[in-house]
């Protein structure tokens, strides 16, 4: 699930052009986050926001750039005030979805990506980072049965298959792992 912040950039853009015509401002703070300035960035969605506080595109790009900072719980909150005053944007709730993944919250994760798609059933990367999400899940109870059975060849056959199909993740949530922007 994790992008690089280019690609992240390209769904930032694609969400941001499904909203009105973005100020001169945000876009600035769009191309800081793209060439990688992200302190910078994030001090000016802050001095944007402060005069503009419901602005949804500033709001997402800060929740961006965040999680692109590592800080995720402070990424997490922006998001999830975003899908509070805007229940009808499924890009926050994906992004939020990988947030609560990085920390190995699954099941927070599963119920984000689920209202995802409840807002737009045609959200692509949502279906497909839920098929992930519903593989680390099954990969976390392969690896129970393993610790409760070490013989049973049916659950070594099948994590390691999905550890294959994950690149080789394990099914432990890494400790201090900075979050993915998706």
């Amino acid at each position: 699930m994790a992008l690089s912040r280019f690609l992240a950039a390209i769904i930032a853009g694609a969400m941001l052009a499904s909203l009105p015509v973005m100020a001169g401002e945000i876009q600035d703070i769009n191309l800081q986050f793209r060439g990688g300035e992200l302190p910078a960035a994030l001090d000016h969605a802050n001095r944007y926001l402060a005069s503009n506080p419901k602005d949804a595109q500033a709001r997402f790009l800060k929740g961006l750039i965040l999680g692109d900072l590592g800080k995720t719980n402070e990424a997490i909150d922006v998001l999830k005030g975003l899908t509070e005053d805007y229940p009808e944007l499924p890009e926050p709730y994906n992004n939020l979805a990988v947030l609560y993944a990085s920390q190995g919250n699954y099941q927070a994760a599963r119920n984000a990506l689920e209202m995802a798609i409840r807002t737009h059933p045609g959200y692509a990367t949502a279906h497909e980072n839920l098929g992930d999400i519903y593989a680390k899940m099954a990969a976390i109870e392969y690896d129970k049965a393993l610790a409760l059975d070490s013989r049973n060849t049916t659950a070594q056959t099948r994590l390691k298959l999905i550890q294959t199909m994950l690149g080789g993740q394990t099914t432990r949530p890494a400790a201090a792992r900075p979050a993915p922007s998706r």
